[in-house]
């Protein structure tokens, strides 16, 4: 008498197949989807600009780590700050102090394309933080921005598709 208790059928090789595709979709999202999430964190974490303080860049006019014991979570990863009062600034008003484009790099963006943001290769434009990939991007971007402002502003959030 054949064993009929086994939930997979040798007998079917598609069924394995399909089995792995489940897995795979489950563990590897990236696979299963080719939307990239809006805001850019590094793979194995959630937290936005790296952990440095998005408001930082405005109220010191430098990158500063911020602290997770300062944190709050909006667009779906977590962000921190260096103290409460940023916090609350952010809180209050957070498309003042995050990132354009997500924090991807804004020159890859102004190409069509993305790429990981650096938070210590930023600018601070008309009241908008713009992170780059690095220095030397950082320094193509600074040469041209108005044009790779306009230019990201069009290929935003397609990019992300």
């Amino acid at each position: 008498m054949k064993n009929t208790s086994s939930h997979f059928s040798f007998a079917f090789p598609g069924a394995w197949l399909a089995h792995f595709a489940v897995l795979a979709a489950l563990l590897l999202p990236g696979a299963a989807w080719a939307e990239k999430d809006p805001v850019y964190t590094t793979y194995f974490s959630n937290v936005a600009a790296g952990g440095y303080d998005v408001t930082a860049y405005f109220t010191e006019s430098k990158p500063v780590k911020g602290k997770k014991a300062f944190k709050t979570e909006y667009m779906g990863v977590d962000w921190h700050f260096s103290s409460r009062e940023n916090l609350d600034k952010f809180t209050a008003s957070p498309q003042q102090y995050a990132p354009q484009y997500g924090g991807y790099c804004a020159w890859a963006v102004a190409q069509g394309d993305t790429a990981s943001g650096d938070p210590l290769q930023w600018t601070v434009h008309d009241g908008k933080l713009y992170l780059n990939y690095n220095k030397k991007i950082n320094n193509r971007w600074r040469a041209d921005m108005e044009k790779f402002i306009a230019d990201g502003d069009k290929n935003w959030p397609a990019v992300l598709n």
